[in-house]
Parts: structure tokens; C-alpha cells; sequence
């Protein structure tokens, strides 16, 4: 049987400048438009949305689907206690994590951020992912080029930046072998959420990215 690629040699190239046009749109949006053009995210996810038609991507490709939710998740939550452990204990012998009872206020802003880890994942594993794999046949180093990516989008924060590059390759590792996104977004999420509890404000500057990072603390 003839591959696709093989009786379209143009699709990897025209596949690989779709990458570079999508990616180069988030970081343009990042440190441009989201102040010019505020609205522009809207193309950028139609675009996204209009690939995935044409490729024909169904739910289990994209990672959405039941199917390797179990699997990913036995390798995700042990990795995770292992990195995660340590700010735990570190948070609370610093006193900057504490338990408090839940309630509606405190379920918010933690619930939101998990819903845009979500997306960040869909973006980084369900689309990026897929479309590098489609012209790269190393696996490693298309999960080299997740990490890379996912960590620059998050320039120039060096906390995010190191904690999102590393978890970015063992994030794309894991889908390659278990094609679901939700144990990412939930382990992305808590890590995140822990990083900005235990991270020195000086650092961190409440987890923001491009021109934002530099305006934090100006009034």
C-alpha cells in the first residue's frame, strides 16, 4: 500500500509551514496582539479547528477519548508525586501552603486554571504534537521539539519556562504511548498551581508571560 505522504510528497512540507504559521500566530498574539488585536484568538483557534477537519482527526487521536485515560494516568500520578513531593513539603515548611476547607470561593480560580491547562494541553499534544509526528519519524526528538515549544511560548518567565520545557518532552512522551490528554492537564495544573504557591513572587510574577511579565508590580 502507498502512503499518503508518499502519494502527496508536498503534504510534510505544507504540514511543517501549517506548524510554523500556527506557532509563530500564539507567540505573535502572546506579545502583540492580545494588546492590539485582542480578539485574534478566535482565527487562531479556527485555524486549529479547520486542521483537524482536514486531517480528520476523531477524539481518540486528539487524546480526548476514554481510551488510554488509565494507562497514562498510572504512569502520570507517580511521576508527578515524585516532582510534586518536594514543593509540598517545602510549601508547608515555609508557610506558604496551608490547608483551608473548601468552598465556592477557593474552588474558582483553581477549577479555571485547570480548564486552561486543559487547553494548553489539547494545543501542545493534541495539535502540535500530532502535526510534528506527522513529519517526523523520531519520536524523542518530536517530544524535544514539544518541550522546546511549549517552554517558549512561556518566555520570559524562567520558572515557567524550565517547569513547562521539562514537563512539555514527559508530557509528549507519555501521549506518544498512551493518546490522552486529561491525566496532562490535571497533573499540569496542580503543578502549576503549586509552583505559584511555593515560587518567590520576585521569580514568578504571578505566572506571566511575554510583555506582562515585565509590567508586574508596576501601578
Amino acid at each position: 500500500m502507498v502512503s499518503r505522504q508518499g502519494t502527496r510528497p508536498w503534504l510534510p512540507i505544507c504540514t511543517a509551514l501549517e506548524i510554523l504559521l500556527v506557532y509563530a500566530g500564539i507567540l505573535y498574539y502572546i506579545w502583540r496582539w492580545q494588546f492590539t488585536h485582542p480578539h485574534l484568538w478566535i482565527a487562531l483557534a479556527a485555524l486549529v479547528l479547520l486542521s483537524q477537519l482536514a486531517h480528520r482527526d476523531t477524539f481518540r487521536s486528539l487524546g480526548l477519548a476514554r481510551a488510554g485515560l488509565r494507562p497514562a494516568a498510572e504512569i502520570v500520578l507517580p511521576l508527578a508525586l515524585v516532582f510534586y513531593a518536594p514543593l509540598i513539603v517545602y510549601g508547608f515548611a515555609h508557610h506558604s501552603l496551608a490547608l483551608l476547607l473548601p468552598n465556592l470561593r477557593t474552588l474558582i480560580a483553581p477549577t479555571g486554571y485547570a480548564v486552561w491547562c486543559l487547553i494548553q494541553q489539547y494545543l501542545t499534544q493534541s495539535y502540535f504534537h500530532n502535526r510534528l509526528a506527522s513529519v517526523i519519524p523520531n519520536r524523542h526528538v518530536t517530544s524535544l521539539l514539544v518541550g522546546f515549544m511549549f517552554g517558549s511560548a512561556h518566555l520570559p518567565n524562567p520558572v515557567l519556562m524550565v517547569a513547562t520545557s521539562i514537563g512539555g518532552f514527559i508530557f509528549a512522551e507519555i501521549f506518544v504511548l498512551h493518546r490522552n490528554i486529561w491525566p496532562l492537564a490535571l497533573a499540569q495544573a496542580v503543578g502549576g498551581l503549586l509552583l505559584a504557591a511555593v515560587s518567590p513572587a520576585s521569580l514568578i510574577h504571578n505566572m506571566r508571560v511575554g510583555p506582562g511579565y515585565f509590567f508586574f508590580g508596576v501601578h
